[in-house]
């Protein structure tokens, strides 16, 4: 594939918001909150992220304060409640399970989206393999790696700034990042290290110079910071982090509830100078690639450390130093993706994240489509101006620039469609697809490299090449389900002692405030499960 600021009150802001959910909120029930002084934090398992699929193989605070309860129970009545008959209190205890269950399946569907569109990242990857009469129709209309990218960057930008917000605390947003992806990158990379050892498959030109490769994928920024991306797919997690990091300085700075500004904003930019902003300027220009990255690395890395170490106004400068290094490389050196590609990413995000504040009351849900489908619209026009043809035909071009309206649109339907049937209970098997995309995502080239090494899989009738390639599926289901039981959820949970052991150390780094509506519970969540 291939902002000045109104004094005006924001229509969409928390306080304008108030009045007109009020009522909403009296009939949903008081909101369900945690104490942060006492140092509680969601069981939820974190399973928010976005990743997606290289498309380019196929075609050229303080911290938001989290929430607090309702005062304690008075003695008195503490006593008359534990008088209660017991057959009361198994009712009250029933109706809380089920309440509990409803919740746990809140999310079921972002599971089912996940698991969809990992499944549209392997079509595109994998397509070489396929029979020409499986595959040319598909890329007659539609990109699937195109898709699959703007369905999990929506499904990013729903779940991951209400991560931030649950959890409150800065330090407990990154340690859980920090070990909900880095395990398996750090797999992903080892194991297309030892195959090309084992001369299977290629490290994409990292090999050449390895001291620059380690400092562009360091913070897993190496398509902004001119690495090769290895395995391939990781290009998109550099827009993943640089998400995070603007998510983290508007949360610190308590203007991250304007979303639909932000989604518009990106949405616009990228139109207007998408085509204009340079690619790999700084790496081109100003220094080699190897002092770009270890310039932007120690930036980085001291101002997420301030961010999150330290107390007061320092840390706001450190997340906003961070967050700008961040912009910056995007704007003006990114590799694969052109500038308006990278924008239109980010305005994607931000409407998922508009999506969610209007789930939960927060936003005019008729706002919110029309703004929703503005940002598909201004996606749509930046790659229909902006793309350059080259030496395409006429009917290649327009070949491409249909397959690029359809794979926005179709992602922003398929959320759509997702987000309409959000209390629909899903089947196991679609939602388990969900909890192992992440290592679909990372782990299939790795999988393709070995197919592609082994000769039997090619040259063969349609049907016994469609038999192989279904094995080929079914291998890649499994050894992503061992990954995810032994890797993934094993280092979440790694993830979550260590943040509490970080508070019971240094003492909890969030505020205390009243949360406006009951946050989501992810699906299979341990408080699901309860």
């Amino acid at each position: 594939m291939r902002f000045a600021r109104k004094e005006l009150e924001d229509p969409y802001s928390e306080r304008s918001v108030v009045a007109k959910t009020g009522q909403a909120r009296a009939r949903r029930g008081s909101a369900v909150t945690v104490c942060a002084e006492a140092g509680a934090e969601s069981e939820c398992e974190d399973d928010e992220q976005a990743y997606a699929g290289d498309n380019r193989m196929t075609s050229p605070q303080s911290a938001e304060p989290a929430a607090t309860t309702e005062p304690p129970q008075p003695p008195q009545r503490a006593a008359a409640a534990a008088q209660a008959s017991p057959a009361a209190a198994a009712a009250q205890a029933s109706r809380a399970t089920a309440a509990a269950a409803g919740a746990g399946s809140r999310l079921a569907w972002l599971d089912v989206l996940r698991g969809l569109a990992a499944l549209a990242v392997v079509f595109n990857h994998f397509g070489y393999f396929l029979p020409p009469g499986v595959k040319t129709p598909v890329y007659q209309w539609i990109n699937p790696g195109d898709y699959g990218v703007f369905v999990f960057f929506l499904i990013s930008g729903y779940i991951v700034p209400a991560s931030l917000e649950r959890k409150g605390s800065v330090r407990t947003f990154w340690v859980s990042r920090l070990f909900r992806l880095y395990p398996l990158y750090l797999l992903a990379v080892a194991i297309a290290v030892t195959l090309y050892m084992m001369h299977v498959g290629g490290l994409r030109g990292e090999g050449a110079d390895p001291e620059t490769s380690v400092l562009s994928q360091m913070l897993m920024m190496s398509n902004v910071l001119a690495g090769e991306n290895l395995p391939n797919v990781v290009w998109s997690l550099s827009y993943e982090m640089i998400f995070y990091l603007l998510l983290t300085a508007l949360f610190m700075a308590r203007v991250h509830r304007r979303s639909s500004r932000y989604a518009l904003a990106f949405g616009a930019v990228a139109v207007a100078l998408g085509g204009v902003l340079p690619q790999a300027y700084f790496t081109n220009n100003l220094w080699s690639p190897r002092v770009i990255a270890l310039i932007a690395d120690l930036v980085v890395l001291t101002g997420l450390a301030v961010a999150v170490g330290l107390r007061g106004m320092p840390r706001m400068v450190g997340a906003s130093l961070a967050a700008m290094v961040g912009l910056t490389l995007m704007a003006f050196n990114g590799t694969w993706l052109f500038p308006w590609e990278a924008l239109s990413i980010l305005a994607l995000m931000f409407t998922g994240t508009m999506l969610y504040r209007a789930e939960q009351g927060q936003y005019s849900w008729r706002r919110a489509i029309a703004i929703a489908v503005a940002v598909l619209g201004l996606a749509i026009t930046a790659g229909v101006w902006h793309h350059n043809p080259g030496n395409m035909s006429a009917h290649d071009n327009f070949v491409w620039e249909r397959a690029w309206f359809m794979s926005v649109f179709v992602a922003g339907v398929t959320f759509g469609i997702g987000l309409t049937l959000r209390h629909v209970t899903w089947p196991r098997i679609l939602t388990w697809l969900g909890l192992i995309s992440y290592s679909v995502y990372l782990l299939h080239p790795a999988l393709i490299e070995v197919y592609r090494h082994l000769t039997w899989t090619a040259h063969n009738s349609f049907w016994v090449q469609v038999l192989v390639d279904a094995l080929f599926l079914a291998i890649l289901i499994a050894v992503c389900s061992a990954t995810y039981l032994l890797v993934e959820r094993p280092m979440q949970g790694v993830g979550r002692r260590m943040a509490k052991r970080l508070d019971a150390r240094f003492g909890p780094d969030r505020f205390q405030v009243r949360m406006r509506a009951p946050e989501p519970v992810l699906a299979h969540s341990s408080r699901a499960s309860e």
